[in-house]
């Protein structure tokens, strides 16, 4: 392995949610992409959209953070990697047969605007698979939040019935979605982790990965401070 695939690895995997996060995107996209046309919007270095092209994906990634695409290429197996706006994305209607977006709405502007256009480059039949910040409890610790918010400039938050809304505009279907974090402990976790750990505290929280998801598993699926969500374009 690479060095900077094992610096990717330690900063993407080794983390107490993006590998369940992304992973659970990637897994609800499938396992076998051959010939599949695949967009991660805000992508940064690529990393998620290259673990799409280990699948057999026609794999882009877009984004508008210049060195982390310059590291990116440095990747055993980088997607395209492309600088442009998420909210004016440089491509045909119907160009995708898949769009992932990991975490990213929530800091645009105008989240409905990237829909509109994640659902643009989407086929008819296609799927977007993305994630979100909700934040469900985050008013019980308005210092935690705050700090949350100012640190990854946190623009909205998004629970799956907020974004059938949106999606229901732009010819979208929700068919499937499911909150991380959905206890209040590990909300708590969540945003303590944000606010005081960064990047570092989050890798180094990571073993308490399991125990996390144990607690979503008996929890219910309606609140937390991350939503998923898998929708459908319209034929």
């Amino acid at each position: 392995m690479k060095l900077a695939d094992a610096v990717a690895f330690v900063g993407h995997q080794i983390h107490v949610c993006r590998f369940r996060e992304a992973g659970t995107l990637l897994r609800w996209m499938g396992g076998d992409l051959r010939g599949k046309r695949v967009l991660d919007v805000a992508g940064g270095d690529g990393y998620w959209a290259g673990q799409a092209r280990k699948r057999g994906a026609h794999a882009v990634s877009i984004d508008l953070a210049r060195a982390k695409m310059a590291y990116g290429k440095s990747l055993a197996h980088p997607p395209a990697l492309i600088e442009g706006d998420a909210l004016k994305l440089p491509f045909a209607d119907g160009a995708f047969d898949a769009v992932l977006s990991v975490c990213a709405i929530e800091h645009f502007d105008d989240g409905g605007r990237s829909l509109a256009e994640m659902a643009r480059v989407l086929r008819p039949g296609g799927e977007i698979f993305m994630s979100a910040d909700v934040l469900s409890r985050a008013d019980a610790w308005p210092k935690l939040r705050d700090a949350h918010k100012a640190k990854y400039h946190v623009q909205h938050t998004y629970t799956h019935e907020s974004l059938r809304a949106l999606m229901d505009e732009h010819g979208l279907d929700i068919v499937g979605h499911s909150y991380q974090f959905r206890t209040a402990a590990a909300e708590r976790l969540y945003l303590s982790l944000s606010a005081y750990g960064g990047k570092v505290g989050f890798n180094a929280a990571a073993p308490l990965a399991p125990l996390v998801a144990l607690g979503d598993r008996r929890a219910p699926n309606d609140r937390g401070s991350i939503v998923l969500v898998r929708a459908r374009k319209r034929a």
